[in-house]
């Protein structure tokens, strides 16, 4: 085939992004200017978003994979969509494409729709925007809290500059953020929760709310894992994340409230549950409310208890040994052995 310049291609193909992705990630869904898909290999899912329209953000048809840091722009997307390995057979499936006659991209507006203040889709939002923990402050803090096993950027993520306002006329502010994505039983986000971080990562940020939610909670979970017929379930991600430290294998879901965690919902696959309950009279609530819905379900349950105020003020307290024996004397004998043990 004659020579082909690769930028004058990769414009053209940026010029129909909306139908490339159309063609070469199936599996993916529009979302305000980005496509969204789980991978180049067009797997389910919301990791990897391709700009489809130009931006002072950049260039229409350029992607980033936020699960693996991969980006590029549509020549790459389709080498990789395709498995190819030279550039003239990239070349000549882009050129192929380009010379298929193609439906007009859906117009994108003067501006974009704003999404509904505190609704889910400003999570989804928000969530596409973040970026995978790395060595950001997300990391440097949840070690400040006794957490190395870092989750995955499914679940929590990092944004340098998230707003926050303490209330109506109060001025906005811009503090880095863990990002975490709250989930339906099928994996799909339905609201985020943020934590404002210091810019040092050390503690949280200094403000007066440095935790707020926002999109639909109820019988949602911020979750780590796929459940089976053994989860735990509680209220704080820190709190959650430290029994992960300990019991690494099981499933686990952060409701985020004493409320939520009463109202989470159950898997269908799930036959025994450990609530990880809070050391106060909500904590108490929430743990013997959980208790009587998962006994009417057939599902049982065992309630966590902490020493101190919760499971991650134990673990900064006393260790990860001290935290993973407390735990060993609570939960059931067949759990002991195949969660417990492992983690040794």
């Amino acid at each position: 085939m004659a020579r082909v310049n690769a930028g004058d291609v990769a414009h053209r193909l940026g010029r129909q992004a909306e139908a490339v992705c159309r063609r070469y990630l199936s599996a993916g869904c529009k979302h305000g200017n980005y496509w969204l898909v789980g991978d180049t290999n067009n797997t389910p899912g919301r990791s990897l978003f391709v700009r489809l329209h130009d931006s002072p953000k950049g260039a229409a048809g350029k992607w980033q994979d936020a699960a693996t840091g991969e980006h590029g722009d549509l020549l790459d997307l389709i080498r990789l969509a395709r498995g190819l390995t030279e550039f003239a057979d990239v070349a000549e499936e882009a050129c192929a494409f380009l010379s298929l006659p193609h439906p007009e991209p859906t117009p994108l507006p003067n501006k974009l729709v704003r999404a509904a203040k505190g609704s889910a889709d400003a999570a989804k939002r928000l969530f596409a925007m973040s970026q995978p923990i790395g060595r950001s402050v997300v990391g440097t803090y949840l070690h400040h809290r006794g957490i190395a096993s870092l989750p995955g950027p499914a679940t929590l993520r990092f944004h340098p500059r998230c707003y926050y306002r303490a209330g109506e006329g109060e001025a906005t502010q811009t503090w880095p953020a863990m990002i975490a994505a709250v989930t339906d039983l099928d994996g799909l986000i339905t609201g985020v929760h943020r934590t404002w971080l210091a810019p040092d990562g050390a503690d949280k940020a200094p403000i007066n709310t440095p935790r707020k939610a926002m999109g639909n909670l109820l019988g949602h979970a911020v979750r780590f894992g796929i459940p089976g017929e053994v989860m735990a379930a509680g209220e704080g991600i820190e709190s959650v994340l430290s029994v992960r430290e300990a019991v690494p294998g099981m499933a686990m879901a952060a409701a985020l409230s004493a409320a939520h965690l009463a109202a989470i919902a159950f898997p269908d696959a799930l036959r025994r549950l450990y609530i990880i309950r809070d050391n106060d009279p909500a904590g108490d609530w929430a743990g013997d409310s959980l208790v009587e819905r998962a006994h009417a379900a057939g599902i049982e349950a065992f309630v966590l208890s902490p020493e101190r105020g919760d499971f991650n003020e134990d673990l900064c307290a006393h260790g990860l040994d001290a935290l993973r024996a407390n735990i060993r004397g609570q939960i059931a004998p067949q759990d002991e052995a195949r969660f417990l043990d492992y983690s040794a």
